[in-house]
């Protein structure tokens, strides 16, 4: 969603659940509103420090925000998570804008039952209903949210669509690459770190990251029989990393067991995880 709107790519995309780590800031421009997107972790119930982190984030983000657009999916309604996040969203004063994304999933006659329960739950400010793949309602959204958001000045310069460091985009989109290849416990187990990342030349950058997981045998799987899993995670994020720098990339990966990562607050703090 919120790569369709910018119209780049600064959020990394998957189906597993909790993908969205960091408070990601997208700025869009418009001819008369800048608007300043902060796409946060979900929340949920964390199951260890990580998750608590980043659900400490979500919530402070919430409090701060001028307008909050609360997505669903339509081809999940009534999922117990929806629930959960609306007794949040009842806490806050700023205006909740619906957005029902996956309309393409499911039938048009369903789409209206949905919207009138979703009116029964809570006082929503619009209820849009959007398909982010495909691009539908989507150019409705920008009036909308500059509707309900207060005047002032442009904070951002108009060249600018983020604020997330070229180091932590280029993590980021490895550990995209794990998320698409790998199944079951590795995904969520899997930190990235980029070591080092120094142009080599004006057309090449060279970039050392390590892939942190919790134990020996989510190394293995990450390796591959091989070395080929881990040749195949390098190629495709070396690919979409080549686009993001505009130059060519020397892409070296290195994966290490840290046990228990996710529930150790120094290790958390040295990934980038933990209280800003």
């Amino acid at each position: 969603m919120l790569n369709r709107l910018i119209g780049r790519k600064v959020a990394i995309m998957s189906e597993k659940p909790q993908t969205t780590r960091h408070c990601i800031q997208g700025v869009l421009h418009l001819e008369d509103a800048q608007v300043v997107f902060l796409d946060t972790p979900g929340i949920h119930r964390p199951r260890h420090r990580l998750g608590e982190h980043m659900v400490d984030l979500a919530l402070r983000t919430l409090r701060q925000a001028d307008v909050i657009l609360f997505l669903v999916e339509a081809d999940r309604f009534g999922a117990p998570g929806d629930r959960y996040v609306l007794d949040y969203l009842r806490e806050v004063k700023a205006p909740v804008l619906l957005l029902i994304n996956k309309i393409d999933l499911i039938p048009k006659k369903e789409l209206l039952p949905q919207i009138d329960a979703y009116r029964q739950q809570f006082d929503f400010a619009e209820i849009v209903p959007v398909s982010a793949f495909k691009g539908d309602n989507l150019d409705l959204l920008p009036g909308l949210i500059v509707k309900y958001l207060p005047e002032g000045p442009a904070y951002y310069p108009a060249d600018m669509i983020t604020d997330q460091p070229e180091r932590l985009l280029a993590a980021e989109l490895i550990r995209e690459k794990v998320l698409a290849l790998t199944s079951e416990e590795v995904p969520h187990a899997v930190a990235v770190v980029v070591e080092e990342m120094v142009p080599r030349s004006q057309e090449l950058t060279f970039i050392r990251a390590t892939i942190y997981v919790e134990k020996e045998s989510q190394k293995g799987i990450l390796i591959g029989r091989g070395g080929q899993m881990l040749k195949n995670i390098g190629r495709l994020a070396r690919e979409e990393i080549e686009v993001l720098l505009g130059k060519k990339v020397f892409l070296e990966l290195w994966v290490k067991v840290k046990e228990d990562w996710r529930n150790r607050e120094a290790v958390l703090r040295s990934f980038g995880y933990g209280p800003e």
